[in-house]
């Protein structure tokens, strides 16, 4: 609708209800013109032209009045009609509702309804300052009750000791679909901060809090000769096993080493070799047994019989699976990939298994060989099942002190870890004897460290590919069984436990892919490794508390550790009380990390494994809390490091360098420590 300009002139007012009619075309113009309608004060020269327009049925919005000797007029017309009013002297006097601003206004109003409904109330659930390394660090959670609105900003002003102040914007942290808060990664501040707002972008406001020293607990402090630091090199599964004997043969009134009943499959694979040509067509031979029991060096290849109209055949001598591909009437070889690979299981059931490469289905049989197979492992590694061993340190070994279990290295590219139980264990027992709080600990509690849970995953992460995160149990079928995937065959232990596992519904891992690096494997407890820490567990009913050592992020973590889809449902939370008990030995703990060299676990990373990670269904420390009521946590060690130069936090990664493995190893350690106190002091309460 155009605007234009207006005079005033007299005219009558007429006190008239509105109406509403198609008013007709009169005689000097057409008013009917097709137009969206506006609604608009017109100033009209002449009572004659009201009269009109009332006689004609004009929608006449409002009644008309005099304003200052002018007759003004609400009307509903589309431009046409108004261009033909102003051509008989008519004036715009306001256009009250152009096309198009019902739909807008009703826009905004929801907009408004919206903002409104929201009640945008916020929340610190934490607030938390640390120093570390010469630097002080603030970290906050906040909550708005906006959790619908995704486009909702927060920003938290602090005020520093020395009067400084500044402020950091929030980020929507939003995990399985369902808001949880808003969160940075913490912030550098000049001074310790006296305190916090926060505030959004729909106008809420927080109350004012002071935020508190974290984690608020420190560690008795060493004594002087207090011996640590055993750790100078990153330890193979044979390294590890070599350690353990020796500190059972240093130590025998301290400790015993347990041979734990599961066998593993050990650092062993079936050989495979590419039939064909795996560039063009190829079928894939698979040793039924694994590679290091004979199968390793056996050839496979395939001949042109040389005649027509001769059948496909299969012979096995000197070691040698000879293939001769069918003819047809002119000599010319007819087989395909899928009759060879069917032929070869057939023939040879108890020694071959063969399939199709993916993307040779269907393809002639190409003539090729001889290849060798060979399970791809390194020579150097034993091939023999593995027997995984525990160190059962104690005073009394007896089951008459309460027991605490760590344990390492379920995932194989985790080299860190082993290196912080193996401290752990020989800090114990060199200190026995000449430090009385040692002494005192081994007095009272029972210790159980297993330091590499999955060994022939470590063995293949350190001698054929490093991100190995599984073992090397390889229950894939078919064309998944395809050498390539060699580095992802396997099954995650830490998702192989029985309690919220994806068995039961819980989301965090697959059953459904083999290749997948959270694959769960055939069944709860289908693998020996996690057999093994279930055993050990059981078989000693006196562990009441657990340390899952994990790398890599510097997370501190207890159950719940799963959830189910839709909702976010969790595993039962722990009692109030419970909870207390996880939350504040959690701050012993990472306040005894922090002793070491001002490594500080971030409060936002501090808390269940479902809300500070992700869900992990059917991890370790579910089963040992849930199912035999121990107070199992993980810690992920490698905590990202604050570099001064970029002004960001710097991830370190499952095998850093190793002098940052190395002091992992000893604030970890000390962790491990302190929780020997929290057990011994839980066990004085009489809890």
């Amino acid at each position: 609708m155009r605007k234009r300009g207006w005079g005033l002139t007299t005219a009558t007012v007429l006190l008239l209800s509105t109406v509403t009619f198609s008013f007709p075309t009169t005689a000097n113009a057409d008013l009917s013109a097709a137009d969206e309608l506006s609604l608009v004060r017109v100033q009209l020269p002449t009572e004659a032209m009201f009269d009109e327009l009332l006689a004609s049925g004009a929608d006449i919005a409002a009644r008309p009045r005099m304003d200052d000797g002018s007759l003004l007029v609400d009307l509903v017309l589309n431009d046409g009609q108004l261009d033909a009013l102003i051509a008989r002297g008519a004036k715009t006097v306001q256009v009250i509702q152009g096309p198009g601003d019902a739909q807008a206004r009703f826009a905004e109003s929801q907009r408004s309804g919206q903002r409104a409904a929201a009640a945008d109330t916020l929340h610190f659930l934490s607030a938390n300052w640390w120093s570390s390394e010469g630097r002080t660090f603030l970290q906050t959670l906040v909550a708005t009750t906006a959790i619908a609105d995704p486009d909702v900003e927060i920003t938290v002003t602090w005020t520093a000791a020395n009067g400084a102040t500044g402020s950091f914007p929030l980020r929507r942290f939003v995990d399985a679909g369902e808001y949880q808060y808003h969160v940075a990664d913490p912030q550098v501040l000049p001074a310790q901060p006296t305190k916090v707002t926060a505030s959004s972008s729909l106008g809420g406001v927080s109350r004012v809090v002071t935020p508190t020293a974290w984690p608020g607990a420190t560690p008795p402090p060493l004594p002087a000769g207090y011996q640590k630091d055993f750790i100078d090199a990153y330890m193979t599964p044979t390294d590890i096993k070599a350690r353990i004997a020796r500190l059972g043969r240093q130590y025998p009134n301290l400790v015993e080493v347990v041979d734990l009943p599961h066998k593993t499959q050990g650092y062993r694979r079936t050989a495979t070799a590419y039939l064909g040509d795996p560039a063009n067509a190829a079928v894939v031979v698979e040793s039924k047994q694994f590679g290091d029991q004979g199968p390793n060096g056996w050839q496979v290849k395939t001949v042109n019989p040389g005649k027509p109209n001769q059948p496909a055949q299969a012979t096995w001598r000197d070691r040698v699976l000879t293939v001769s591909l069918a003819t047809d009437n002119t000599g010319a070889v007819i087989s395909t990939t899928d009759q060879i690979a069917a032929l070869i299981s057939a023939r040879f059931p108890q020694r071959f298994t063969a399939f199709v490469e993916d993307g040779s289905a269907g393809k002639a049989m190409p003539v090729a060989g001889p290849t060798t197979m060979d399970d791809g492992l390194d020579g150097s590694v034993s091939r023999k099942p593995w027997t995984v061993q525990a160190l059962r340190i104690g005073v009394h070994r007896d089951g008459s002190r309460i027991g605490v279990l760590a344990y390492s290295q379920e995932h194989a590219r985790e080299w860190g870890t082993p290196l912080v139980t193996l401290e752990f264990a020989e800090r114990l027992l060199a200190n026995y004897a000449t430090d009385a709080a040692t002494r005192q600990l081994l007095e009272s509690v029972e210790v159980f460290v297993i330091p590499v849970v999955n060994p022939d995953g470590a063995n293949y992460s350190f001698n054929d590919a490093s991100f190995q995160r599984k073992n090397l149990v390889n229950h894939c079928t078919g064309a998944q069984r395809d050498p390539r995937n060699a580095d992802s065959w396997g099954v995650d232990i830490n998702r192989n436990y029985t309690v919220g596992s994806i068995f039961d519904g819980y989301v965090g891992a697959s059953i459904t892919n083999c290749l997948s690096g959270t694959y769960a494997g055939t069944a709860e407890l289908s693998e020996a490794e996690s057999n093994n820490v279930i055993a050990l567990a059981k078989a000693h009913d006196n562990i009441k508390f657990a340390m899952n050592v994990h790398s890599y992020g510097g997370y501190f973590m207890w159950p719940p550790g799963a959830y189910a889809m839709p909702g976010r449902v969790t595993l039962p939370r722990p009692s109030a009380e419970e909870g207390a008990m996880f939350q504040a030995s959690a701050k012993r703990i990472v306040g005894a990390i922090s002793a070491s060299r001002g490594t500080v676990t971030w409060p936002s990373r501090t808390g269940p494994v479902a809300d500070v990670l992700y869900s992990a269904a059917g991890n370790s420390a579910d089963q040992l809390y849930y199912e035999l009521g121990i107070f199992a946590w993980d810690f992920e060690i490698g905590n990202d490091r604050w570099n001064p130069q970029t002004n960001r936090w710097e991830a370190v990664g499952f095998q850093p360098p190793f002098a940052e493995a190395h002091a992992e190893s000893q604030e970890y350690a000390e962790g491990l420590v302190e929780l020997l106190r929290v057990a011994r002091d839980y066990d004085r309460q009489g809890r």
